[in-house]
């Protein structure tokens, strides 16, 4: 046996599952700052972790600018083992306190709901959760609440558009529990979008995008451009906010969207456009039915704290 190598292999630094953790929330947060209430640390307690893991590796696994945190390629690579070796410890403490979760549950989604992380959401969900059979159906929110109220499906996540002086942004608690109303999940501004570098001229019609108009965020858009006057012409229709986001980049026209549809070649108006100001919305998993299981009680909650 080559003891060099043995010893080296057995002397590599090892790596810390609550700096993976954080690690993780930072990536999918975008910033620092933003990572902190999901880990339940300060800002400077997350930029400490985040130091002592890249000192730990030995690599830079973050690239800072003003405007948050990206991954670097080594932060790409380190990724992809943090969320399997942070879904494998929860899994193992919840198999430890036998609360995993075993059955098949029927989940209708909002097609707004963070429309460029569900897939990655829904993978991570499949990886914490193997014993969990998860059917997604993905619906405009008026289809979810009726498909929900025929017993369609176990547990609906939608949208609704808030008064204009609710809080955009409100943390959800990890643990909080179901209870006999609609539990809110997160909030998010709407945002005016368009292909990035995009200019509307004042003296012509806004080319809107929309979804069908039965969509309610369509009618509310129709509603508010009319109340403020703006001279508008719906340039397109999409069947979905995929389809939206591509019109949206191709410079198609201008679309009212939640802010976590920005997504590449897309990018919020600036106000000298003039646009009417937009309120926030709020997604949320509607109320237990009464009688309710207790396998979908679990697995609400657990949906609560993984998709906030």
């Amino acid at each position: 046996m080559d003891i060099t190598r043995f010893s080296h292999r057995y002397l590599m630094p090892v790596l810390d599952s609550e700096q993976l953790n954080t690690f993780v929330a930072v990536i999918d947060a975008g910033s620092l700052t933003a990572a902190a209430p999901r880990v339940f640390l300060s800002q400077s307690a997350v930029s400490e972790q985040m130091r002592k893991l890249e000192a730990r590796v030995g690599v830079p696994l973050l690239t800072r600018s003003k405007v948050g945190v990206t991954a670097t390629a080594a932060g790409d690579r380190l990724a992809v083992y943090a969320r399997q070796i942070v879904a494998l410890s929860d899994r193992a403490m919840r198999d430890l306190h036998d609360d995993a979760l075993e059955g098949e549950l029927r989940l209708g989604v909002t097609d707004y709901f963070r429309p460029g992380d569900l897939a990655t959401l829904l993978s991570r969900l499949n990886v914490a959760y193997p014993q969990l059979r998860l059917h997604v159906t993905v619906l405009k929110s008026g289809a979810i609440e009726a498909g929900y109220a025929a017993g369609d499906f176990d547990v609906g996540l939608t949208m609704r558009i808030l008064p204009p002086k609710a809080a955009a942004s409100v943390p959800l608690p990890r643990k909080q529990k179901a209870t006999k109303t609609s539990q809110s999940l997160r909030r998010e501004r709407l945002v005016w979008m368009g292909a990035s570098g995009l200019v509307h001229h004042r003296d012509q019609p806004l080319r809107l995008l929309v979804l069908p108009d039965t969509c309610s965020l369509h009618q509310f858009t129709i509603k508010r451009l009319r109340a403020a006057k703006v001279p508008f012409t719906v340039a397109h229709v999409a069947s979905g906010v995929a389809g939206l986001q591509s019109a949206l980049a191709a410079g198609l026209g201008v679309a009212c969207l939640n802010e976590s549809a920005l997504c590449e070649g897309v990018a919020a108006l600036a106000s000298g456009h003039k646009l009417p100001a937009l309120p926030a919305v709020e997604f949320q998993l509607l109320e237990p039915r009464h009688g309710e299981s207790g396998f979908v009680t679990r697995a609400r909650d657990m949906l609560a704290e993984q998709m906030a």
